[in-house]
């Protein structure tokens, strides 16, 4: 399915008047035995995709949350392929699309194809690879495609414009726009033009604009919705997950709802 059953997933949402929600979690915390509960349960939750994070040893994206969450992992023994053997598992009992969010060098020293074929093997539908330039995707753009799976970009507030316009016009899926100048994690407050650089991105993309890095709370979600298709949400669902505040992390995906937001 990939890309289609991305497109399909945010069509279905869009045309109601609700906004996409796209929570990240991470693999093998709490145990890759759990994975399947996690997931199930954010989709019953009302969750679009989910964006689906493999531990790596030098996460330069994320935050001191993704962080640890990454080394609770490794310490339980989490492997790239024991991820995808899970996902395998129950491949049929799930209809939310999966994106991982990887690092380069763990698909690499996997090879490149041989990945991306186990990846529509196990209902893998697109691919998230923050380390990867975007000058350099071709190294994987031609073999992902043939496998259907969606490369989805990132684009910065910093970037360029004349940049930010050929990013968009490549993703897809959707387009991750990061919010704040760093790495992830929750934020009070986000900086001025915001919301000219999310409307912006609309302009340009033909996919999504979803926000992510600092979105927190379900008033976060609503203030961001107001001028892009969606949000990420990814530290508050880690630590949420991690204390078992499972109401929490519903309150903020029902925050994406149409009555939600015109209430």
């Amino acid at each position: 399915m990939g890309k289609s059953k991305i497109n399909a997933a945010f069509k279905g949402v869009l045309d109601k008047g609700d906004k996409a929600f796209v929570p990240y979690i991470m693999a093998g915390d709490g145990g890759l035995e759990n994975l399947k509960e996690q997931i199930l349960f954010l989709e019953k939750s009302g969750a679009t995709v989910v964006e689906l994070g493999i531990p790596f040893s030098d996460p330069v994206a994320d935050g001191p949350v993704i962080q640890e969450a990454g080394l609770r992992s490794l310490a339980n023994g989490t492997t790239l392929e024991g991820v995808l053997e899970s996902l395998l598992d129950w491949k049929e009992e799930r209809q939310i699309p999966i994106v991982l969010m990887t690092y380069f060098n763990l698909i690499f020293s996997y090879g490149i194809e041989r990945f991306a074929k186990r990846c529509e093997e196990v209902g893998v539908d697109g691919l998230i690879i923050p380390d990867l330039p975007f000058e350099e995707d071709e190294m994987v753009a031609p073999i992902f495609s043939k496998y259907e799976l969606a490369l989805i970009h990132l684009v910065a507030p910093t970037s360029p414009r004349n940049r930010i316009e050929q990013i968009a016009k490549k993703t897809e899926g959707f387009l991750y726009a990061v919010t704040v100048k760093g790495t992830t994690g929750v934020r009070n407050e986000y900086e001025e033009g915001l919301a000219s650089y999310l409307e912006q991105l609309k302009e340009y993309s033909s996919v999504p604009v979803l926000a992510g890095f600092g979105v927190s709370s379900p008033e976060k979600v609503r203030e961001l919705g107001e001028y892009c298709d969606g949000v990420i949400v990814g530290s508050k669902i880690v630590e949420l997950l991690f204390k078992g505040e499972r109401e929490e992390i519903t309150n903020i995906i029902v925050a994406s709802k149409k009555s939600t937001i015109q209430s």
